[in-house]
């Protein structure tokens, strides 16, 4: 499964909450971008360049990050990507990796949410956290960002008929069932 919807939308929350949920690993590439930058690792100093600009990382560094770990052990029952694809190139990647290890995607979640709503609660967490990536006018890049590659993705998928619609706007624990109904999981 694929979780998607613009930075902020609660992404990385409700992947967690489901994955725990559905026995399944959550994949997540910000998290795993963020333990490089604290460890100062050569694709940490990258990534970080990237990200502070509110850009998205390279895609030949992200799918080979995505490829390796989809390999391990822990996601052949399932798993949950967050923040993955984020092109049309990466959703090509993907279906080849899938491909490879013999097997598609069930579903994709979208969460659809206001984009001023979004703003205030990215720049309260940037505040609360200190995290570079979270000015206002990052926040504004990445969305802008996120409208021109990432959204033409979900006509893809809806096309293949796997995207599920949920409000994010709604409180946390209301997310999270409709997820899991939009999934069939309750």
């Amino acid at each position: 499964m694929l979780i998607v919807g613009p930075p902020g939308a609660g992404k990385g929350t409700q992947a967690a909450r489901l994955a725990d949920a559905l026995s399944i690993p959550a994949i997540s590439t910000g998290d795993i971008f963020r333990a490089n930058v604290s460890q100062q690792t050569e694709l940490g100093v990258l990534a970080k360049s990237y990200m502070d600009k509110g850009e998205y990382v390279p895609d030949s560094v992200t799918n080979d990050m995505v490829r390796a770990r989809l390999a391990e052990d822990d996601a052949t029952g399932g798993f949950l990507l967050d923040g993955y694809p984020r092109t049309l190139d990466q959703v090509e990647a993907l279906d080849g990796v899938l491909d490879s290890l013999g097997t598609s995607l069930d579903a994709v979640l979208l969460l659809v949410v206001e984009t001023e709503a979004v703003v205030e609660r990215l720049v309260a967490r940037g505040e609360a956290e200190g995290r570079s990536d979270d000015t206002e006018e990052t926040i504004r890049h990445r969305l802008s960002v996120y409208s021109e590659q990432t959204a033409p993705l979900i006509d893809v998928y809806e096309a293949r008929g796997l995207v599920r619609r949920v409000d994010g706007m709604a409180s946390i624990d209301e997310v999270t069932a409709a997820l899991q109904d939009a999934l069939g999981a309750r």
